[in-house]
């Protein structure tokens, strides 16, 4: 078969951050109010009170100290907690893709490629911001490439099967030079009125170029030497907003919001994903002691010593599985493409990474890579 290699990547970091304190000062202000205009239906037993949130039990339960926004205004407002934007027209490009023409341009310097050389973009993220015309094809005419584009969805998964697409159209003869992008603008998806989920996401984008091994001329190249990827379904992780919603009289409030069962998937998916990591390193004859680096899912930080010990057979040093989430925050299908990309140093040629994602579906999808 071909050898395919990922030749660059690129990162956009939105310039705003909020921190944990002050995400829990203004829902701990929420719960305050609620609860003084609840006082009598939670005193009778109808209401439940709502209770204080604290850095501390955030940090704990997901490792993460601080998220990047597009759109801060909004969110730490007691009375609104959302993000605050303009509706962009038609004529505007949705922050998605200028997300994305940012990650992607950097990606390109990387692999020394230009829009020129692309002749297939796939947009993966865990939600678009419209159904169509496809948000890559809109980013194919930015950046001026020819070809072919397309819109992919796997929830956290979307960037390892996005990749995974790259590999086989290049195989496949279909395409030469592939850019990938994963723009996830995920704050307006969270309910910052959630105790359990109002600290999870925040936003962001990265792109990878993926083309056959004979054409790179980058420094810094990765093999592509093995792909795995697996999907089973569970209800244990949603988001139902969809086209059909304005049909029904009734919509629930909490539709358009990210809702997980967290214990459940820790239990359900994490044996999921060592059994896919696994079984790829055994087809490519890996063994534990020769993986460099381990860029996973950036979830929860409980969940990624967890995934990683179980596949090297001991703790994880830091430097083996790093971790970015603690300032990015759970970023979906772009987590583990964001460790990669800054984390990608430092390793030899013909030594082993791996680059794996999880999340909804259950879906998990993991690559082997060595370095050029």
């Amino acid at each position: 078969m071909k050898s395919v290699v990922i030749s660059g990547s690129g990162l956009f970091t939105p310039e705003q951050i909020i921190t944990n304190e002050e995400l829990v000062a203004s829902y701990n202000l929420y719960v305050d109010q609620f609860n003084a205009q609840q006082a009598g239906a939670i005193a009778s037993g109808d209401v439940q009170a709502l209770e204080h949130s604290s850095s501390e039990f955030i940090e704990k339960a997901s490792g993460i100290k601080a998220r990047h926004v597009l759109y801060k205004d909004g969110i730490l407002d007691a009375d609104v907690m959302h993000p605050l934007f303009p509706r962009r027209n038609e004529e505007q490009p949705p922050e998605m893709v200028e997300m994305a023409l940012s990650a992607a341009r950097e990606a390109l310097a990387q692999a020394n490629k230009t829009a020129a050389d692309i002749d297939l973009i796939i947009c993966a993220a865990s939600n678009m911001q419209r159904p169509y015309p496809a948000l890559s094809i809109e980013l194919q005419q930015l950046l001026g490439a020819a070809g072919y584009a397309f819109d992919m969805n796997v929830a956290c998964s979307s960037a390892t099967f996005a990749i995974s697409n790259a590999v086989n159209a290049i195989r496949g003869c279909t395409a030469k030079v592939v850019l990938v992008v994963n723009p996830e603008f995920a704050s307006p998806q969270v309910n910052y009125r959630s105790r359990d989920s109002h600290f999870i996401f925040g936003d962001v984008c990265t792109a990878t170029i993926i083309e056959a091994e004979d054409s790179c001329t980058a420094d810094n190249a990765y093999r592509i030497n093995g792909m795995r990827l697996k999907t089973e379904f569970s209800n244990n992780i949603r988001c139902d907003v969809g086209y059909t919603e304005h049909c029904f009289n009734e919509i629930d409030p909490l539709m358009p919001y990210f809702k997980q069962q967290g214990r459940k998937v820790f239990k359900e998916l994490l044996p999921i994903v060592a059994e896919v990591i696994q079984a790829e390193m055994a087809l490519q004859q890996v063994q534990p002691e020769q993986l460099k680096r381990l860029w996973l899912h950036q979830a929860n930080i409980n969940m990624n010593i967890f995934a990683a010990k179980k596949i090297l057979g001991r703790d994880p040093l830091p430097e083996e599985a790093p971790l970015v989430l603690d300032t990015y925050a759970n970023t979906a299908s772009a987590g583990s493409v964001i460790a990669f990309h800054k984390h990608k140093q430092g390793i030899n040629s013909g030594e082993y990474a791996i680059l794996c994602s999880f999340g909804a579906g259950y879906s998990v999808g993991c690559l082997v890579l060595q370095k050029c």
